[in-house]
């Protein structure tokens, strides 16, 4: 897989997306802590900042559930809507001006205003960036790719459960939705008039 040197995206048509940066699963205390996930957050943050400083968009998702929600058959209880364990870490916590879009399945384009909102904001390519990564950002690097978005994935800002589930997203953003994979030092951002 080709590690790309060199991003460099029009602010007024990208935008990074923070996929469930949230208490539990960043946070040791967390509900479904993955342990990886706190090393990404500076790597997260730097690029977030970047991508606000040159006017880019900046999207959160958090993962949102409600009580007896059938997922939690799966994975158990978690992000219950309005906990703490549903909130964005104090790290990465949205600005104003971000958009916030709360999820009820691992991808972040199902039965949400995701997609309408990026057409009405003109944006072509995503950066997504988060946890975890064979799900939820997979999911949603899927999704969009299926919407064809570009879809571009700083290695360095997504977090997994083990190290087969991280390298198997690389490979399939790379290899089947033919994203860019590449790290968060090697992004920047530059209105091409």
């Amino acid at each position: 897989m080709k590690i790309a040197e060199k991003v460099v995206l029009d602010p007024r048509t990208s935008a990074v997306v923070v996929v469930d940066m949230q208490n539990d699963f960043v946070r040791r205390e967390g509900k479904l802590y993955v342990p990886s996930a706190e090393s990404t957050i500076l790597p997260i943050s730097k690029l977030v900042k970047l991508a606000r400083s040159s006017g880019s968009l900046v999207i959160y998702t958090q993962d949102w559930h409600m009580k007896d929600d059938p997922e939690f058959k799966i994975w158990g209880e978690h992000a219950l809507a309005g906990s703490w364990g549903a909130e964005v870490v104090e790290e990465l916590r949205p600005m104003e001006g971000d958009l916030v879009v709360k999820k009820y399945r691992y991808d972040a384009f199902f039965e949400s205003p995701m997609d309408y909102l990026l057409r009405v904001k003109g944006v072509r390519t995503l950066v997504v960036t988060g946890t975890v990564a064979n799900i939820c950002v997979l999911h949603t690097a899927a999704s969009a790719a299926l919407r064809w978005y570009d879809v571009v994935l700083p290695k360095d800002t997504v977090s997994a459960m083990t190290e087969f589930d991280y390298y198997s997203t690389l490979r399939q953003v790379d290899f089947l939705y033919k994203g860019t994979i590449t790290t968060s030092d090697k992004v920047s951002w530059r209105r091409e008039d």
